[in-house]
């Protein structure tokens, strides 16, 4: 019987793990993959645009080369932080299902059950894309993630979608010689896009180095070509890979299974005490960008930090009290 099971092992969910070792909470976290699994599945040249002051847990210095640390750099210091912390961590556990019962939680992995009086939710939305819907999406040559641009020198690339992560891989693709085209939904790369890349992303449209198709939504893909729907009609281009970067989503097939509650808005929002973030169930809390559904704007990682306080102070009041699973 574990005091508090979080889920998910990011840095959100190290940073709970840290309070609750702090507060005397025995604990466990499990992640369906590796540590910090959303950041190992980064482009492998991935630079963070916060700087690595803002990404510390634990009260552990980031200490990186640049003032704005690589995914490389943050997979390593996490790495150190759960050592130093002595972290209890579970890998390759996904979880399925957690049952309420009459004074615990019973979670339930694909590989075994646990029992603990709270759990942490710290899923953060990373682990599932966005899909396009369009017949052909699940052949091999289209990937939701990106992992580095060698695999693309020479190859004919369409690139779907118009924020960061797009335009960081259009713009790495490109430098190796692929021949990249985008396909954007609106009328313009996104003004979110890091300030050092979108001018120069924007001028490689403009001279044509890469073709940009606006307000154009993806059609069929097949294992030669790739139909698009454009302003000027259906084009259908040659086309070798598909990298599509839709953006993710919280795993909301899991949030019903267990039964939490969202508000009525356009974001999905998890129903939630904001003075403690106990979800709809009792015992039951969020950490981390989840929390705000799919407004995936409003939290990141350097404001999420405080997350793992505010739950585990309550945590220890609710369990003082002797309100288990109320």
């Amino acid at each position: 019987m574990y005091d508090v099971l979080i889920i998910g092992a990011g840095p959100i969910g190290l940073n709970c793990g840290i309070a609750a070792k702090q507060q005397g909470l025995s604990h466990l976290i499990v992640d369906k993959g590796v540590l910090v699994n959303s950041v190992f599945n980064f482009p492998v040249n991935m630079t963070f645009f916060s700087t690595s002051q803002l990404l510390e847990i634990g009260n552990i210095p980031f200490v990186s080369h640049g003032d704005k640390p690589t995914r490389r750099e943050a997979m390593e210091y996490y790495r150190r932080v759960r050592e130093q912390y002595e972290l209890n961590v579970h890998y390759f556990e996904k979880v399925i299902n957690i049952e309420k019962k009459e004074d615990y939680l019973l979670v339930k992995t694909k590989k075994t059950e646990y029992q603990t009086r709270k759990v942490i939710l710290a899923t953060g939305f990373y682990g599932l894309p966005y899909k396009m819907n369009v017949k052909g999406e699940d052949l091999p040559k289209v990937k939701h993630y990106y992992d580095e641009p060698h695999y693309y020198i020479g190859q004919k690339v369409l690139v779907v979608g118009a924020a960061n992560s797009a335009c960081d891989v259009a713009m790495e693709t490109y430098y190796k010689n692929a021949e990249v085209t985008m396909a954007i939904r609106g009328d313009q790369i996104s003004e979110r896009v890091k300030y050092w890349i979108r001018p120069n992303i924007i001028n490689r449209i403009k001279e044509g180095s890469i073709k940009a198709y606006y307000n154009t939504t993806v059609e069929e893909i097949t294992p030669k070509t790739v139909v698009l729907n454009t302003p000027a009609g259906r084009v259908t281009l040659e086309n070798d890979f598909v990298l599509a970067m839709t953006g993710y989503r919280p795993d909301y097939e899991f949030f019903e299974r267990i039964g939490l509650s969202f508000l009525d808005d356009e974001y999905r929002t998890p129903n939630l005490n904001p003075a403690t973030f106990e979800t709809s169930i009792s015992g039951i809390y969020m950490a981390g960008v989840a929390a705000a559904g799919l407004k995936t704007s409003k939290y990141f990682i350097e404001n999420t930090r405080v997350h793992a306080a505010i739950i585990t102070e309550d945590i220890v009041r609710q369990l003082k009290r002797g309100s288990i699973v109320s």
